[in-house]
């Protein structure tokens, strides 16, 4: 049970729509559920605003499909499953209603919140190979009730491509800056923005670039101000901080 449902089971209770027992045994839930592999934190929404998300990596599709509907059996709308692999999904598919994006290796289960954020969350790619984590990021906001508009393939290489959505970034509340190589896309980004902007390196890149550390070192040291980075190829936690973002002030 998240904030929204606990206030709406209040505001019931205070308008006399249900009774104290009532929202009692709705809120006797366990702040856990152990279900032996896995301890479930229940109370995570309550506490932090976003639900527990599920890792999906090392995970064996029927513990994914059993943690996820408990999630969805004790209230939880959307469940979002991270790093999980087609095959895995297909499998999980057979015992939860199950949507799974293959290129961000996201499934979500339940269904798709509506925006509820203050404004835009923009995704911005140097690349076409930067997308699997472009998408993880950009599902991970629209899972969380963003609004996202993704921009891919607007490196530096061709800084027209970028500057033809001036717009697109000047008009956005958070902005996700995705790139390998060299890493140069934050930085460019964040000379344009007037929004918080997290740099995200990927793993894209020939030898010298170290699996992502040459990106990372170069977002690092940006001479651009406001932009924050996250480690290499994380999607997820880029999504994540940008739907924090896109939610101050939201109540």
């Amino acid at each position: 049970m998240d904030k929204k449902n606990i206030r709406e089971l209040l505001v019931r209770l205070a308008a006399g729509a249900a009774t104290v027992d009532e929202v009692m045994e709705e809120l006797r839930a366990e702040p856990f559920r152990d279900l032996g592999f896995a301890k479930i934190d229940s109370h995570r929404a309550l506490r932090q605003g976003i639900a527990e998300v599920i890792y999906g990596a090392g995970k064996r599709p029927e513990q994914i499909a059993e943690i996820a509907k408990t999630m969805l059996d004790g209230g939880q709308k959307t469940v979002l499953i991270t790093r999980m692999d087609a095959a895995a999904a297909r499998e999980v598919a057979l015992s939860i209603p199950l949507a799974y994006h293959e290129v961000g290796r996201v499934g979500i289960a339940g269904e798709m919140p509506e925006p509820d954020g203050r404004g835009t969350i923009v995704v911005a790619t140097g690349g076409t190979s930067d997308m699997p984590v472009a998408e993880e990021a950009a599902l991970t906001a629209e899972a969380l009730g963003n609004k996202v508009t993704r921009l891919y393939d607007v490196g530096v290489a061709g800084l027209h491509r970028l500057l033809a959505h001036t717009d697109d970034i000047m008009g956005a509340s958070a902005i996700v800056a995705i790139a390998g190589m060299e890493g140069a896309l934050a930085s460019v980004i964040g000379g344009l923005a007037d929004c918080p902007v997290i740099a995200v390196p990927t793993s894209v890149g020939y030898g010298a670039s170290f699996g992502g550390l040459s990106a990372l070192l170069s977002m690092l040291n940006s001479c651009a101000s406001g932009v924050s980075v996250v480690n290499i190829d994380n999607g997820f936690g880029a999504g994540y901080l940008a739907s924090m973002i896109n939610h101050i002030g939201v109540k």
